[in-house]
């Protein structure tokens, strides 16, 4: 069965991958620590506390002592993830991860919960619509979110894998299930969902079940889409958005401020290749609301209906 053909009805939230995928990494790496910030539950640690106790460490409501942390566990040879939500593992540790993470280019990995609106009724105080673009700006930081369960847990083995720091966004929300547990990913490699001729969409995150769906009703009205999985937005797949110009029309489409995000990446390599067109469907720069994850992403145009209208428009 093609992606295109699973039934997208079955339904898991990305932080529940990390929450199984750890307990699995640090029974097979005794090195790999996890460091909460005393929101284990809502993180999805609480299993790999029960069952690694000595792996794990609570520092409290101390976001920033979280990280530095994990820098000097980092020193030792240890793999900190430092799990929080989004919203604060990106803005309130940003110092710390700037200082004494990435400018000594440690081995520490800010693994989040909660990332962009899916928060949704938390309001616009816990949705972290910019920290994905405020990462992808510090040197030596990797930027990725996964689309589903399957994908988010290959992403974080890697992760693990990897050396440097890693920023890994998960949803609140249940997302769709769109791969199986065969698919693999790669680190800097973009996701082809499918090829096509007639435009390109580019997606990432919790976005990309609604490119898909979008892909589907095109093709179903005559035009062919080129259709990608951007997980990694640092380093991006610079290789695949320039294939993306053989097309010459390319749509993004994030849960994340349209600025300094995946549609300004990918405009980024558009804009220096001298060719093609982009329009970024995302965040308006504007703070969210309390209101239903859904509710949200349509009052910013997140939302089949517009990649559909944005794609005919293009076309």
């Amino acid at each position: 069965m093609s992606i295109l053909e699973k039934d997208l009805t079955v339904k898991k939230a990305t932080r529940e991958a990390f929450g199984d995928e750890i307990v699995k990494l640090g029974k097979e790496n005794k090195n790999i620590y996890v460091i909460d910030v005393d929101i284990a539950k809502s993180c999805k640690t609480v299993n790999f506390i029960k069952q690694l106790p000595d792996q794990h460490i609570n520092v409290g409501i101390a976001e920033q002592n979280a990280a530095g942390l994990a820098a000097g566990l980092a020193t030792t040879g240890k793999i900190p993830f430092v799990s929080t939500y989004a919203v604060f593992g990106s803005l309130r540790m940003l110092e710390q991860i700037r200082q004494e993470v990435c400018y000594p280019n440690l081995n520490v990995k800010i693994a989040c919960s909660h990332g962009g609106l899916t928060p949704a009724n938390d309001g616009g105080s816990h949705q972290a619509i910019e920290d994905m673009g405020v990462l992808r700006s510090v040197p030596n930081m990797t930027v990725i979110m996964g689309a589903d369960y399957y994908s988010t847990r290959k992403l974080v083995e890697q992760a693990a894998k990897v050396y440097g720091p890693v920023y890994l966004r998960f949803t609140r929300d249940t997302v769709p299930m769109i791969y199986d547990e065969n698919e693999e990913f790669t680190i800097g490699k973009a996701k082809k969902i499918k090829d096509g001729s007639d435009i390109a969409i580019i997606a990432n995150g919790d976005t990309v079940r609604l490119a898909l769906e979008a892909t589907k009703e095109l093709e179903k009205q005559g035009i062919s889409v080129k259709l990608l999985d951007m997980h990694t937005i640092k380093p991006l797949d610079r290789e695949a958005v320039v294939d993306c110009l053989n097309i010459g029309k390319i749509i993004t489409v994030e849960d994340h401020n349209i600025l300094n995000g995946l549609g300004s990446a990918v405009c980024e390599v558009v804009a220096e290749e001298g060719k093609g067109t982009v329009r970024r469907i995302g965040v308006q720069d504007q703070f969210g609301q309390s209101a239903p994850y859904e509710k949200l992403l349509e009052l910013n145009g997140i939302t089949v209906e517009n990649i559909i209208k944005t794609a005919k428009e293009l076309i």
